[in-house]
C-alpha cells in the first residue's frame, strides 16, 4: 500500500468546516501542519496541528472531531491525533485565495 502524503490529507480536510464560516478549515488557514509517521503493517499514524479562529470558538470539539473522523478514512491511515494550538495565532492573513473571494475579501 502506497504511503499517505500530505497533499492527500490536506484534501480530505477541504471536506471540514467551521460551522460558522463557510469555508473549508485548509481555505481559512487553521492547519498549521499534518505529520505522518510510519506505523505497523504498512500504515502511517498522522498527527495534525491546528489552530481555531479564536481561543472562544465554540466549535473547537466539533471540528476537531472531524478532522479525526475524515484523516481515519484515508487509506493505510491507523492513529490521527489532533493537536489544537494557539501560536501563532491565527489572523485573517492566514485565508487562501479561494477564501477570501468565497467571503467576498479582495
Amino acid at each position: 500500500m502506497p504511503a499517505t502524503t500530505q497533499e492527500e490529507v490536506l484534501t480530505a480536510l477541504k471536506d471540514c468546516y467551521d460551522p460558522e464560516i463557510p469555508v473549508n478549515i485548509v481555505d481559512l488557514g487553521l492547519i498549521y501542519g499534518v505529520k505522518i509517521d510510519p506505523a505497523d503493517n504498512d500504515q502511517q499514524d498522522i498527527t495534525v496541528e491546528m489552530t481555531l479562529t479564536s481561543q472562544g470558538c465554540p466549535a473547537h470539539v466539533t471540528i476537531g472531531e472531524q478532522v479525526k473522523s475524515r484523516v481515519q478514512q484515508i487509506a493505510g491511515v491507523r492513529e490521527v491525533n489532533v493537536n489544537v494550538v494557539w501560536n501563532p495565532p491565527w489572523t485573517p492573513e492566514r485565508l487562501s485565495p479561494d477564501a477570501r473571494k468565497q467571503l467576498g475579501i479582495e
